[in-house]
Protein backbone atom coordinates (compact mmCIF):
# COMPACT_ATOMS: atom_id res chain seq x y z
CA UNK A 1 0.00 0.00 0.00
CA UNK A 2 1.27 3.28 -0.97
CA UNK A 3 2.26 5.84 1.72
CA UNK A 4 0.07 9.16 1.60
CA UNK A 5 1.72 12.05 0.01
CA UNK A 6 -0.35 14.24 1.66
CA UNK A 7 1.68 17.66 2.44
CA UNK A 8 2.10 18.80 6.06
CA UNK A 9 2.24 22.88 6.04
CA UNK A 10 4.80 24.46 8.47
CA UNK A 11 3.41 27.72 7.90
CA UNK A 12 2.48 29.37 11.67
CA UNK A 13 -0.61 30.91 11.38
CA UNK A 14 -1.28 32.13 15.23
CA UNK A 15 -2.47 35.34 14.14
CA UNK A 16 0.69 37.35 14.98
CA UNK A 17 2.44 38.67 12.01
CA UNK A 18 5.81 36.90 11.02
CA UNK A 19 7.78 40.51 11.92
CA UNK A 20 5.92 40.58 15.10
CA UNK A 21 6.90 37.30 16.05
CA UNK A 22 10.60 37.66 15.36
CA UNK A 23 10.94 41.09 16.71
CA UNK A 24 9.07 39.16 20.49
CA UNK A 25 11.10 36.23 20.27
CA UNK A 26 14.09 38.54 20.34
CA UNK A 27 12.69 40.13 23.07
CA UNK A 28 12.12 36.66 24.74
CA UNK A 29 15.81 35.73 23.90
CA UNK A 30 17.18 39.01 26.14
CA UNK A 31 14.81 37.57 29.34
CA UNK A 32 15.59 34.38 28.89
CA UNK A 33 19.73 35.05 28.60
CA UNK A 34 19.03 37.72 31.51
CA UNK A 35 16.91 34.85 33.08
CA UNK A 36 19.53 32.38 32.37
CA UNK A 37 22.82 34.81 33.75
CA UNK A 38 20.84 35.43 37.44
CA UNK A 39 20.20 31.99 37.63
CA UNK A 40 23.78 31.39 37.77
CA UNK A 41 24.90 34.06 39.36
CA UNK A 42 22.41 33.58 42.25
CA UNK A 43 23.02 29.85 42.53
CA UNK A 44 27.23 30.72 42.42
CA UNK A 45 26.22 33.24 45.60
CA UNK A 46 24.14 30.40 47.52
CA UNK A 47 27.10 28.26 47.47
CA UNK A 48 29.38 30.98 48.24
CA UNK A 49 27.80 33.24 50.92
CA UNK A 50 29.49 33.43 54.14
CA UNK A 51 28.93 35.66 57.12
CA UNK A 52 26.59 35.76 60.00
CA UNK A 53 23.92 35.51 57.40
CA UNK A 54 24.57 32.61 56.20
CA UNK A 55 21.75 30.55 56.92
CA UNK A 56 19.14 32.45 56.02
CA UNK A 57 21.04 33.84 52.43
CA UNK A 58 22.03 30.56 51.68
CA UNK A 59 18.34 29.33 51.76
CA UNK A 60 17.11 32.56 50.38
CA UNK A 61 19.48 32.57 47.45
CA UNK A 62 18.26 28.81 47.35
CA UNK A 63 14.74 29.52 46.81
CA UNK A 64 15.46 32.39 44.27
CA UNK A 65 17.67 29.94 42.16
CA UNK A 66 15.09 27.36 42.25
CA UNK A 67 12.46 29.90 40.68
CA UNK A 68 14.94 31.65 38.00
CA UNK A 69 15.70 27.45 36.73
CA UNK A 70 11.81 26.97 36.47
CA UNK A 71 11.36 29.97 34.45
CA UNK A 72 13.64 29.65 32.06
CA UNK A 73 11.92 26.85 29.95
CA UNK A 74 8.51 28.67 29.96
CA UNK A 75 10.15 31.40 28.49
CA UNK A 76 12.09 29.01 26.07
CA UNK A 77 9.13 27.50 25.06
CA UNK A 78 6.83 30.38 24.41
CA UNK A 79 9.73 31.34 21.49
CA UNK A 80 9.71 28.23 20.24
CA UNK A 81 5.93 28.53 20.16
CA UNK A 82 6.59 31.75 18.17
CA UNK A 83 8.40 30.02 15.67
CA UNK A 84 11.89 30.71 16.50
CA UNK A 85 14.96 28.58 18.15
CA UNK A 86 15.06 29.74 21.68
CA UNK A 87 19.23 30.61 22.61
CA UNK A 88 20.63 27.64 24.83
CA UNK A 89 24.58 28.42 24.52
CA UNK A 90 27.23 30.49 26.83
CA UNK A 91 28.21 32.51 23.88
CA UNK A 92 24.05 32.88 22.81
CA UNK A 93 23.43 34.32 26.63
CA UNK A 94 26.52 36.58 27.02
CA UNK A 95 25.84 38.40 24.02
CA UNK A 96 22.33 38.71 24.66
CA UNK A 97 22.34 39.38 28.25
CA UNK A 98 22.58 42.72 29.59
CA UNK A 99 23.55 41.65 33.15
CA UNK A 100 26.86 41.47 33.91
CA UNK A 101 28.44 37.80 34.78
CA UNK A 102 29.03 36.56 38.35
CA UNK A 103 32.09 38.32 39.90
CA UNK A 104 35.14 35.54 39.89
CA UNK A 105 36.00 36.23 43.51
CA UNK A 106 32.53 35.99 45.31
CA UNK A 107 32.01 39.44 46.99
CA UNK A 108 31.03 39.77 50.54
CA UNK A 109 27.29 39.12 51.57
CA UNK A 110 25.71 42.31 51.63
CA UNK A 111 27.12 42.96 47.80
CA UNK A 112 25.56 39.79 46.99
CA UNK A 113 22.20 40.82 48.01
CA UNK A 114 22.83 44.34 46.19
CA UNK A 115 24.08 42.70 42.40
CA UNK A 116 20.72 40.15 42.96
CA UNK A 117 18.60 43.62 43.31
CA UNK A 118 20.33 45.27 40.67
CA UNK A 119 19.87 42.11 38.63
CA UNK A 120 15.77 41.13 39.42
CA UNK A 121 15.30 44.90 38.35
CA UNK A 122 17.52 44.89 35.57
CA UNK A 123 15.27 41.72 34.20
CA UNK A 124 12.03 43.71 35.32
CA UNK A 125 13.13 46.48 33.00
CA UNK A 126 13.25 43.83 30.02
CA UNK A 127 10.15 42.65 30.68
CA UNK A 128 8.23 46.10 31.09
CA UNK A 129 10.26 46.97 27.58
CA UNK A 130 8.22 44.47 25.32
CA UNK A 131 4.93 45.15 26.69
CA UNK A 132 3.82 47.60 24.27
CA UNK A 133 4.79 45.28 21.05
CA UNK A 134 3.03 42.49 22.89
CA UNK A 135 -0.25 44.28 23.73
CA UNK A 136 0.25 45.66 19.80
CA UNK A 137 -0.05 42.68 18.87
CA UNK A 138 -2.31 40.90 20.59
CA UNK A 139 0.24 38.18 22.04
CA UNK A 140 -1.65 37.68 24.99
CA UNK A 141 0.50 34.83 26.16
CA UNK A 142 3.45 36.37 26.19
CA UNK A 143 1.89 38.99 28.21
CA UNK A 144 0.77 36.66 30.75
CA UNK A 145 4.18 35.52 30.79
CA UNK A 146 5.54 38.80 31.45
CA UNK A 147 3.24 39.87 33.56
CA UNK A 148 4.34 36.72 36.01
CA UNK A 149 8.08 37.41 35.16
CA UNK A 150 7.35 40.72 36.34
CA UNK A 151 5.16 39.99 39.72
CA UNK A 152 8.38 37.47 40.68
CA UNK A 153 11.53 40.14 40.14
CA UNK A 154 9.77 43.03 41.65
CA UNK A 155 8.86 41.39 44.57
CA UNK A 156 12.42 39.59 44.96
CA UNK A 157 13.73 42.71 44.44
CA UNK A 158 11.97 44.37 47.01
CA UNK A 159 13.12 41.52 49.16
CA UNK A 160 16.35 41.91 48.89
CA UNK A 161 16.21 45.57 49.50
CA UNK A 162 14.52 45.25 52.25
CA UNK A 163 18.09 43.28 53.41
CA UNK A 164 20.06 46.40 52.71
CA UNK A 165 17.75 48.72 54.74
CA UNK A 166 18.90 50.05 58.44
Amino acid sequence: MAKSSKSVSTAINIGISEKDRATIAAGLSKLLAETYTLYLTTHNFHWNVTGPMFNSLHAMFMAQYTELWNAVDPIAERIRSLGHAAPGSYAQFAKLSGLPDAPATPPKAMKMVELLTEGHEAIARTARSLFPLVEKAGDEPTADLLTQRLTVHEQTAWMLRSLMED
